[in-house]
């Protein structure tokens, strides 16, 4: 049965719209805020400094390239645009392969990007539909990969490289891939069903846990393999209930879970309220793998 944590959350920062794609990076915690149209970066002490501001176009999932060029998905013009020293371009066009906004990604070590989008208008309604994984090789090729999939969202890949693990939100599960070394993905199988949880951003620790946000509620999750729920933390309310839409495990020992809330996910409550925060939990294992 799994354990509600009794570990102490503390408040890193707030003023967020709505975080997503929460990478640990070169001591810092990397995020990009939808609505605010930024990517930013915090330190541990909480002082947050803006890394790129991407005009009036959505940032979503965060990656770096071998050479350490930073990845950033545009959302809405279904896109990953590459950051060269200031200057951003466009890395990878995705609209001709995506069905709606481009979401979550996870960039390989070798430069190949894995990008999520929701397959259907989601705020406006319509009935859901899946979806596919968008393959972007690091010469900005896109390919289409795995189809089927109910909104392909957080992933995470295994530190030897061979495994990506995707959360399907609308499916409830999380779902696992081989890995070729073209980046081509096979042998799909299901890594763990999440009854009753959402899964949205995720990260893996060392143990081979994976922690997942849980759109669905308040809280952050973590699951093994066999099925089993280790570990379950809530969120603590906010002027008003916080629900948990990605997590990064980082710290100078990555055993710091960071946790994205906001109030919800649709545009009307979150978009210029500043009502989002990041916090923070210590943890039993370190992060490790991909993002």
């Amino acid at each position: 049965m799994a354990k509600t944590s009794k570990h102490h959350l503390q408040l890193l920062a707030d003023g967020l719209d709505f975080g997503e794609g929460p990478r640990w990076h070169d001591g810092r915690l990397w995020y990009s805020d939808f609505h605010q149209h930024c990517v930013y970066a915090v330190a541990p002490d909480g002082t947050r400094e803006t890394m790129v501001e991407v005009g009036s176009e959505q940032p979503s999932g965060l990656g770096w390239l071998p050479d350490g060029d930073l990845l950033v998905v545009a959302m809405t013009a279904r896109q990953v645009w590459r950051i060269h020293k200031g200057i951003q371009t466009v890395h990878a066009d995705l609209s001709h392969i995506t069905t709606w906004h481009c979401n979550d990604m996870v960039v390989a070590a070798n430069g190949i990007a894995y990008v999520g989008n929701f397959g259907f208008d989601l705020e406006g309604g319509a009935e859901p539909e899946t979806t596919s994984l968008a393959i972007v090789q690091p010469d900005g090729t896109v390919e289409t990969g795995p189809d089927g999939l109910a909104f392909p969202n957080g992933s995470v890949i295994t530190p030897d490289g061979k495994t990506l693990i995707v959360g399907e939100t609308f499916a409830g599960r999380l779902t696992a891939f081989d890995v070729s070394e073209n980046g081509s993905l096979s042998n799909r199988r299901i890594w763990v069903e999440t009854p009753n949880v959402m899964p949205d951003g995720c990260c893996l620790d060392e143990a081979g846990g994976i922690w997942v946000a849980n759109a669905l509620g308040h809280e952050v999750v973590r699951y093994e393999e066999n099925g089993a729920v280790t570990d379950r933390i809530a969120m603590p309310p906010l002027g008003g209930p916080q629900t948990a839409f990605a997590c990064m495990l980082g710290g100078t020992d990555r055993r710091t879970l960071h946790c994205l809330t906001a109030p919800g996910a649709d545009t009307n409550s979150t978009a210029g309220q500043g009502a989002g925060a990041i916090w923070t939990v210590r943890v039993n294992y370190a992060g490790t793998g991909l993002p």
